[in-house]
This record gives structure tokens, C-alpha cells and sequence, in this order.
């Protein structure tokens, strides 16, 4: 090590004055220790997020190989000849999950879908052909047939509008310089537990309808995240006095990097919580002065700094609008103004995309049916949703 690392010495001439400078072994060594322990931490960062998406790759396939052998009508026709109580039983149970599908999902997705549970078949040759040799064969299970075909019309109907919805919002994140996998990826790693309950026991079902709570699940994820991102403005003021980026320091005057947006105000006037999300931190933190953080998941974060007063605490749910605290001029600061900054994944990025695009990407976004994608693109999403 003592040879990798010597002692070391420079001389540097400025302005016709010598200057000697000496770097020890010693923070040599610390130094390259930094530096390995900060690569063996990215790497061991990626290595999660590559474990994490070849996981759902691994899924994804599953399923769709599972897929492959849903029972085809010929199948199901033998099935209502041997037994009729099992063929009951099997609908019961999806009908079962249909309504506990029912539960969860938002409060407008049935209807903006256009798929309602009573709705009739929807014409696919497959529930055409089912019905139609169930009612030659056994006429006395003719109405089971029919039920089974609106149970498979109501989950194949609910399924595409789930992928459609979660494409819009993941084309909405790329728009606003996001990365809806590694976000969705960051919603995995976040923690959860609970006993296992198989959706339906110990029997097997249809994996249609697996697909589609795995595809409400992503979709919810995904319109949970957008939520989250900042989409309103942090103070009445109509425009920020200093931007994103490199600016001079205004007590130094030497050239600085500033990771947020300055809004000049009035002391004391209100600042609000630019999206939904968790108060994470309120106190003190250095030039910052006093400070509210609003965690809002898949690792969004916003910051509000140099504030006069806190009108919120640790733990408060709060939406976008709600007021969170005041102007103010503690810490390092020239006068009252509100330093608003956007973190992701710790990381700060310019707030401006996020002010000035959010509400127009989000409108889109949210508006049935959303932007046009090519059949190859929808196919790369992974029409499954998972």
C-alpha cells in the first residue's frame, strides 16, 4: 500500500509566487477508500435494480406461458359434461374475484372503460364457439356458458383498459424526464409483508384473471406516481428570481451550483405542497434553514426551504395545495424567498420541467384514450402488466 500511495509533492506558480502543496499517504489512501466504497455501492446498486427486473421478466413469462394452456372450448365443453357442480363452483369463484377486483378499482374505471360486470360477450370466436357447443351438447348448462363468456368478456375488457391506462401514465413520466420502470422497480423494494393468501386458495383458475390483478396492480402503482409528482406551483408568486443550475453565489459572488428554484415573496405568505404525498422532515438543516420534506414515493422528494414557520409535521398526508408553511429568510439567505427543490432518488433536478410541463402531461395523460402508441411499442410494454 505504502507504495501505491507515497507522499507526494507538487509546486504550482501563480501570479509569480511559488506555492508547495503536499499530499500525505495517509489522505491518499482515505481518499481512494471513498472513491471504492462510492463504486461498490453504485454497483451494488445496479446489481438490485437488475435482480429486481429480471425478477419481473421471469414473472412476466411465467405467466404468459401460463397463458398458453388456458383451457380451449373443447376443453370446457368436456368439463360441463363430467360434472356440472365443479363447472358452478369454478364460475363462483371467478365471479368471486370479479367483485373483489370490484373493490379496489378507482372510482371511474368501470365506466371510462366501457366494461360493466352484466355486460354480454363481446364476440370473441372463443366464448362464441364455447357457448355455442355448450348449448348443442348440454342445453341445460346453455346459461352457465353465457355467464362464463361475460365473466371472461367483463376480465379481457377490464385487463386491456388496466395496460391502456398504465401505458398513459408511463408515457406522462417519460415526458417529465422519469423513468416509469425504475420508479415501478423502486415501488417493489419498498417494504411490505403479510401472509400469503393465494387469490384463489389452493385451486387453480383461469390465468386471465390473474393477469388482470397483476395488471391493476401496476396501473395503481403507476397513477399513485403520477400523483406524486410536483404539478402545481410552491407560492403565489407568478415566477422564480434565480433558476436551476450554475449561478454567482450571492455572498461569495464566486460561481455556485444552486439545486432548486428561488421564489421571492412576502414574509410570511403561504407556501403550499406542490403534489400529494408524506412530510418526512420538518426542523433546521444547515443553510437551508427551516425546512419541510414531502416524500411522494418511488423516490420523489420535494423540499421547502427558509421558511418563517411550519404549518405541517412529520407524518401529515398532505395534497397538492395544502399549506405547509410560510416564507421566510432563515438560513442562508439574502431576504424572505422560498428555495423550492425536486430530488429523485436523492438526486435534485431541475423543478422548472416538472412546474411548466406537469399539468398539461398530466391532462393528456388522465383524457381516455391517451396518446397513440404503434402495436410494437404496446407489445414491448407488456401487454400482461406485469
Amino acid at each position: 500500500m505504502e507504495q501505491w500511495f507515497p507522499e507526494r509533492e507538487f509546486f504550482m506558480r501563480s501570479q509569480g509566487q511559488v506555492r508547495f502543496i503536499k499530499i500525505s499517504s495517509k489522505l491518499q489512501k482515505r481518499s481512494a477508500a471513498l472513491a471504492l466504497t462510492a463504486s461498490v455501492a453504485f454497483v451494488g446498486s445496479m446489481g438490485v435494480m437488475s435482480v429486481l427486473q429480471y425478477q419481473a421478466s421471469v414473472e412476466r413469462a411465467s405467466l404468459m406461458q401460463r397463458e398458453t394452456t388456458v383451457a380451449t372450448s373443447e376443453e370446457r365443453l368436456q368439463a360441463y359434461r363430467d360434472n356440472m357442480d365443479d363447472v358452478v363452483l369454478d364460475l363462483n369463484k371467478r365471479q368471486d374475484f370479479i367483485e373483489e377486483m370490484m373493490k379496489v378499482l378507482p372510482a371511474d374505471a368501470v365506466e371510462q372503460g366501457g366494461v360493466q360486470p352484466t355486460d354480454a360477450d363481446d364476440g370473441s370466436s372463443e366464448t362464441d364457439e364455447l357457448v355455442e357447443k355448450v348449448s348443442e351438447a348440454v342445453p341445460e348448462a346453455a346459461e352457465l356458458a353465457r355467464i362464463e363468456a361475460r365473466q371472461l368478456a367483463f376480465v379481457e375488457g377490464l385487463t386491456r383498459y388496466a395496460d391502456q391506462r398504465s401505458r398513459q401514465a408511463m408515457w406522462a413520466l417519460r415526458e417529465l424526464g422519469l423513468d416509469p420502470q425504475g420508479m415501478l422497480a423502486n415501488a417493489e423494494r419498498e417494504a411490505r409483508g403479510g401472509p400469503f393468501e393465494a387469490l384463489f386458495g389452493k385451486d387453480e383458475i383461469d390465468p386471465r384473471f390473474e393477469r388482470l390483478g397483476l395488471s391493476l396492480s401496476r396501473m395503481a402503482t403507476l397513477e399513485a406516481t403520477l400523483e406524486g409528482v410536483p404539478q402545481i406551483r410552491p407560492t403565489d408568486v407568478a415566477a422564480a428570481n434565480s433558476s436551476y443550475g450554475y449561478r454567482r453565489d450571492p455572498f461569495t459572488g464566486r460561481a455556485a451550483m444552486h439545486r432548486g428554484l428561488d421564489f421571492p415573496g412576502a414574509m410570511g405568505s403561504p407556501i403550499y405542497a406542490t403534489a400529494r404525498g408524506t412530510v418526512t422532515f420538518v426542523g433546521r438543516r444547515g443553510g437551508y434553514g427551516n425546512v419541510v420534506e414531502i416524500s411522494h414515493g418511488q423516490g420523489l422528494l420535494t423540499r421547502y426551504a427558509h421558511m418563517s414557520r411550519f404549518e405541517a409535521k412529520v407524518g401529515d398526508r398532505v395534497e397538492a395545495g395544502a399549506v405547509i408553511g410560510a416564507i421566510g429568510s432563515t438560513g442562508r439567505s439574502t431576504g424572505p424567498h422560498l428555495h423550492f427543490e425536486v430530488r429523485v432518488n436523492g438526486t435534485a433536478v431541475n423543478p422548472r420541467t416538472f412546474l411548466e410541463l406537469a399539468p398539461d402531461v398530466l391532462k393528456k395523460a388522465r383524457r381516455n384514450p391517451g396518446p397513440q402508441r404503434t402495436e410494437s411499442a404496446d407489445n414491448a410494454e407488456g401487454v400482461a402488466g406485469v
